[in-house]
């Protein structure tokens, strides 16, 4: 009798390591890893395929990882889908701004680059190239942002077993990006004709606030006729500028909330503003709502950053002033003619509620011109001829 040729039997791999073979029917390699066994008793051995005996050892080196750490991450989870979760699960205690946002970011930035990846196959060089890209069409903060969105987002699969590491947060540096609008200043002619110009206007009030005190835009949009207080009892008139329009009603920080002196023509633009108010409040009845607000539309209801910036830059327009302007660009000009006649770093750093005159250098560093003049007396009178 002739005796049978032996099966050849499978190579048995290192321990712990799994099996890889070539498989004939399939074309290329082939590996097998014991994973211990399901809750039925049935023993856990996936399997994976590659070209090479080196990927197919990658291959299961993950599927051991994902093993022991409890992560079952889907092969067909993409970054789209990652981010989509996050916008959808992870800014519930967010600003309707900050929500607004993101969704752009994503819509515009991150998903129709990286959308179509398989999360678990992305990595740091794919997030790095992105951002080369990005950096063509992006200001640098705009590309950190976009950064922060896609680790938020990983991390937020992370805690949800869908993926092993975070690859953005391998990623520390973003490129440089495009130039961003430069912030500006209004000069002391364009200031008086922007103001001369919204005489009359329903943002007349809310522009001379703006310029003459450099509260921010969202400070005065929410405003209340509580905190202001034209006839005192004692000291001058004021504005407490306790609340903003961020999430909670806070202002941007605790030196933020202050109470300034108003200047004779902030108080007369608010009086006027108040009379033309009532009137509007008597001729709307129970319609007009019952929120205190100083600023708001015709109908009673509160300002958005589009009602002001609408209105304002139509004012500019009229007033022929040149370039585009935004609202934020009173502050900036309450900053520059301050400095410009005089105003000490410290005082205009309290003025517009900054933590520290660091803070005013870095934010306002084009509007500053300060004139040094604690010399120019003693060594004037030195040697004086």
């Amino acid at each position: 009798m002739g005796s049978k040729e032996p099966k050849p039997r499978k190579p048995r791999g290192h321990a712990g390591q799994g099996t890889v073979y070539w498989d004939e029917a399939k074309g290329c390699y082939r590996g097998e890893i014991s994973l211990g066994t399901t809750p039925s008793g049935k023993r856990r051995r996936p399997v994976a395929y590659g070209r090479t005996k080196d990927e197919v050892l990658d291959a299961l080196r993950d599927l051991r990882e994902e093993h022991e750490t409890g992560i079952r991450p889907s092969p067909g989870y993409t970054v789209a889908d990652t981010v989509n979760d996050w916008l959808k699960r992870g800014l519930k205690a967010r600003s309707t701004a900050t929500v607004t946002k993101y969704h752009s970011l994503a819509a515009n930035n991150v998903i129709p680059q990286l959308g179509k990846a398989k999360l678990r196959e992305l990595t740091a060089d794919d997030v790095d190239d992105w951002l080369d890209e990005r950096a063509e069409h992006l200001a640098t903060a705009s590309l950190k942002q976009c950064l922060d969105l896609l680790r938020r987002s990983i991390t937020h699969a992370q805690r949800r077993n869908k993926v092993l590491r975070n690859v953005a947060e391998l990623v520390k540096e973003v490129p440089e990006g495009r130039a961003g609008r430069p912030s500006k200043a209004l000069n002391l002619e364009q200031a008086r004709a922007i103001l001369s110009t919204a005489q009359g206007r329903r943002l007349h009030a809310y522009l001379v606030l703006s310029l003459l005190t450099g509260v921010r835009t969202e400070e005065a949009r929410e405003l209340t006729w509580s905190h202001v207080h034209l006839d005192p009892p004692a000291g001058p008139p004021h504005v407490a500028v306790w609340h903003s329009v961020r999430k909670g009603g806070d202002t941007k920080t605790k030196k933020s909330r202050r109470t300034l002196a108003l200047p004779p023509r902030v108080v007369a633009a608010l009086r006027a503003h108040r009379e033309a108010q009532e009137a509007e409040q008597e001729a709307a009845g129970k319609r007009w709502p019952d929120t205190d607000l100083v600023f708001r539309t015709r109908t009673g209801e509160k300002l958005d950053v589009n009602n002001v910036r609408r209105d304002f830059q139509a004012i500019v327009r009229a007033a022929g002033v040149e370039g585009s302007w935004t609202p934020r660009e009173l502050r900036h000009s309450f900053v520059s003619l301050m400095s410009a006649n005089g105003a000490h770093l410290e005082d205009i750093a309290r003025l517009v509620g900054h933590s520290s005159t660091n803070t005013t250098e870095l934010v306002y560093r084009k509007e500053l011109h300060p004139v040094i003049m604690e010399g120019v007396d003693i060594m004037g009178d030195l040697f004086a001829e």
